[in-house]
């Protein structure tokens, strides 16, 4: 699904908000006190913190998961003593994540590799946030201003896979289509493929585009992931409307790794597709 059907992930069955994790409003709850035995307002710790207002709020309200470098932050700012950086070890989002989609996030925190080939949004580890917020109102029901904000912590919290200090390995195709689409307008596209052309120059991605005109085209059974296991295991996942699979049959497994190789194959070049996305980039 799109990039585990980005909005089912976070939605949850039915269209039901996910359940906030204890251990992130426990940790929330302490970044606030620490916060105001400061005697720092939200804002004046945003600053501090080379975060915005809206994240510094999220983690404290046990919305978002404070990334690593929010952590050491708050660490040094609010002298914490060691205490914000042991709490984070253990901390756990599953119960934000819709609950098919659970076993898999965890075994992306883990992952050596992780491949990903999508025809119908832009996979939500390398969306920008104005292009996020333009695919999450599309698709009904429509959120309230909370589950929204939820939502979109969930999505950008995730990202940080891409900078995990010891590198996730990423493979992604994704359709031209996606692109042309420009949605969320033209300012949102301009900035989804410099974050794109970025995103492309990181050592451990490898971004492949499948162009408009293909007559041969592997994926026409629909998205499709693959992952590795420190232990060189391989697993896929799979989503549609309200559901989610995690695959494990060898069978199966070997058919997808099929798949995926002959989309490989059938993409432009990661140097053609990064010259695409450039000249897409001037054209807007």
């Amino acid at each position: 699904m799109a990039d585990y059907d980005e909005d089912e992930e976070e939605r949850g069955c039915g269209g039901k908000e996910p359940e906030r994790s204890d251990s992130l409003r426990t940790f929330g709850a302490v970044v606030k006190q620490l916060r105001k035995r400061a005697g720092l307002t939200q804002e004046v710790w945003a600053e501090k913190s080379g975060y915005s207002l809206s994240t510094c709020a999220g983690v404290e309200q046990g919305r978002r998961f404070p990334p690593p470098r929010f952590v050491e932050r708050a660490e040094l700012e609010l002298d914490a003593g060691g205490a914000l950086r042991e709490a984070s070890k253990h901390l756990s989002r599953t119960h934000g994540i819709a609950s098919w989609f659970r076993q898999w996030a965890q075994m992306e925190q883990t992952a050596l590799s992780l491949y990903t080939y999508e025809c119908r949004v832009i996979p939500g580890l390398l969306q920008t946030e104005a292009y996020a917020k333009a695919v999450m109102r599309q698709v009904p029901p429509t959120p309230t201003a909370e589950q929204f904000e939820e939502r979109l912590a969930l999505r950008l919290d995730r990202q940080e896979l891409l900078h995990r200090k010891k590198p996730v390995m990423f493979s992604f195709i994704i359709e031209q289509a996606l692109l042309e689409r420009r949605t969320g307008g033209e300012e949102v596209t301009r900035e989804l493929l410099d974050h794109l052309i970025e995103c492309a120059g990181l050592d451990n991605v490898e971004l492949q585009i499948m162009p408009l005109v293909q007559p041969e085209h592997a994926g026409l059974d629909g998205p499709l992931r693959l992952l590795e296991t420190p232990e060189h295991r391989w697993f896929a996942y799979s989503e549609g409307q309200q559901t989610g699979q995690l695959i494990s049959d060898p069978t199966a497994l070997s058919n997808l790794h099929m798949v995926y190789a002959k989309l490989r194959s059938q993409a432009l070049t990661p140097a053609d597709s990064l010259s695409l996305l450039k000249r897409m980039r001037g054209a807007l």
